[in-house]
Formats: C-alpha cells, sequence, structure tokens
C-alpha cells in the first residue's frame, strides 16, 4: 500500500513543492480508493486543459480573458454556495470531475492550468475568499475562479477584505501565496467542514496531521490533534501529547500550559 501520508511530508519540504501533486495528495489520504493511476489521470487533465489555452496569449489582461473562456465558460469550473457544505469541493480530484468547488480549490485548477500554459500566475489569499492574480502583482489584475473568471479590480479586492474582516485592505494581503500556504488554507476548510461534524473527526485529525508534516504551521495545531485523539477515545495518546505541548507553552503562557495539563490529567482519568 503506498504510503500517501510520507509522500506528502516529502513534497511538501521539497525545494519547490508541486501545488498540483501536493492537492492530489491530500486527496489521496482523504480517499483510500484513490490510486496513483487515479492521482495521474487528474494530472493529465490539468496537462489537458493547459494544451486548450490559445497559443501566444500575452498580457495580464489577456490571460483572464482566456482562461475565463476556457475553464469558466467552456469546461464549467465555477462555485455555488452549497459547494461549501461537500467535502469534495476541497479534493483536487472531484474538482477536476464535477467542476465544483471551494474558491481556493478553483484557484489550484486556474494556477496550474495557466502556469502548465506559461502564464505568469499567482495564487491570493484575500481573508474570506482565495483569487488569482497575473502578471506584475502590483498591477493587480485578478480572476475570481469561483465565479467563473469574474475580473476584478484592486476596488473589487478591497471590498472582500472589507466584508471579511471589517478593515481596510492591508498590503500584506497582496503577497503571492505559496504552495505549502495554499496547502495549509485548504486543509485548514476542512479541518472547519469536520468540526461541525462530530462524526467526522476522523477527518480532522487527518487534516491535523497533513498540516503538521508541511514546513510551517501554527503550533496550536498538536494540541488540537492531542483533543482529536482523546475525542476519538485514545486517552493515553492525547493526553501525552497535551502534556508535550503544556511544556511547550510553559514559557509564554504559564496559566494556558496549567489548563492544558489539567485536560490532559482529566483524559486520563477518562481510562477509569
Amino acid at each position: 500500500m503506498t504510503d500517501w501520508r510520507r509522500e506528502f511530508a516529502e513534497e511538501a519540504r521539497s525545494d519547490r513543492p508541486d501545488l498540483a501533486r501536493l492537492c492530489l495528495l491530500v486527496g489521496a489520504v482523504a480517499d483510500p480508493e484513490l490510486t496513483q493511476a487515479d492521482l495521474d489521470l487528474a494530472e493529465v487533465e490539468l496537462d489537458r486543459l493547459a494544451g486548450l489555452v490559445p497559443y501566444g496569449t500575452r498580457g495580464a489582461d489577456a490571460w483572464v480573458a482566456a482562461l475565463s473562456e476556457l475553464l469558466g465558460r467552456r469546461e464549467g469550473f465555477q462555485g455555488v454556495d452549497a459547494d461549501y457544505q461537500r467535502l469534495e469541493s476541497s479534493l483536487l480530484h472531484e474538482v477536476l470531475r464535477r467542476r465544483r468547488g471551494l474558491p481556493i480549490l478553483l484557484s489550484v485548477v486556474w494556477l496550474e492550468v495557466a502556469r502548465r500554459a506559461g502564464a505568469p500566475v499567482y495564487g491570493l489569499g484575500l481573508p474570506g475568499h482565495f483569487v488569482v492574480g497575473f502578471g506584475d502583482p502590483a498591477e493587480l489584475r485578478l480572476a475570481d475562479p469561483f465565479a467563473g473568471g469574474r475580473p476584478m479590480t484592486g476596488t473589487d479586492a478591497e471590498l472582500i477584505v472589507t466584508s471579511a474582516t471589517g478593515e481596510a485592505l492591508d498590503p500584506s494581503m497582496l503577497r503571492p501565496a505559496t504552495a505549502p500556504a495554499i496547502v495549509l488554507r485548504i486543509l485548514n476548510n476542512i479541518r472547519a467542514w469536520a468540526a461541525s461534524r462530530p462524526e467526522r473527526s476522523g477527518v480532522a485529525l487527518w487534516a491535523v496531521e497533513l498540516s503538521l508534516l508541511l514546513p510551517s504551521h501554527p503550533a496550536r495545531l498538536r494540541y488540537e490533534r492531542a483533543e482529536l485523539l482523546v475525542q476519538r477515545g485514545d486517552f493515553l495518546t492525547g493526553a501525552a501529547e497535551m502534556e508535550a505541548y503544556a511544556t511547550v507553552m510553559d514559557a509564554v503562557e504559564p496559566s494556558a500550559a496549567e489548563a492544558i495539563r489539567r485536560r490532559a490529567k482529566a483524559a486520563r482519568a477518562l481510562l477509569n
């Protein structure tokens, strides 16, 4: 049996992580029935789509128009509100099959197709909504794949940020997202989806564990993993990981560390 998690860890920590490969490996962990052949077919589909981009496309505006025509209109990639309720909307192989997904997964399709076609493309992780940009990031030639590739202006980006945060757009929000950062955000979405579904705690657990394999991740995810282990009945392992996390927290938040130790003690008591 292929060790998808090991492959994910190796890809995530390589010199140039491949975004499509990482996203497909997330899908392989989510769906034990997937094979390497299935992942290869997904890569072939991305290659096929890239081959349909008009040859000789030049300029940011032309790239937006070409990808919008191909992916949004002809191929039907777009999103609807109901997609937020489906785990499949966060799995690249399913998004390629269904032509539906969350904004960030539809953006991954755009990024990978455009990159293969030679476009100067990047992802932009605005608060609450992921979009893609073309050309010089300072020019803000943006498109919204969730809306079928609708062109966006700087004002549109500001409105998205204000609606999501109530604050003005900060220039740091316009930095192109790296592949590991995009994958971490995808895994955060999966964790959020599973959090409201206690019966899917197994999904939350593997999403946390994949996040911990990324080269950069929030330290608190270690505590979240420990809580999930306790929730799933692995009281001893969960308690031990809570105590390990409490030791880390001693130097920064002693009161929080003590609260975590009490939680670990309560988890151990569940064995009695």
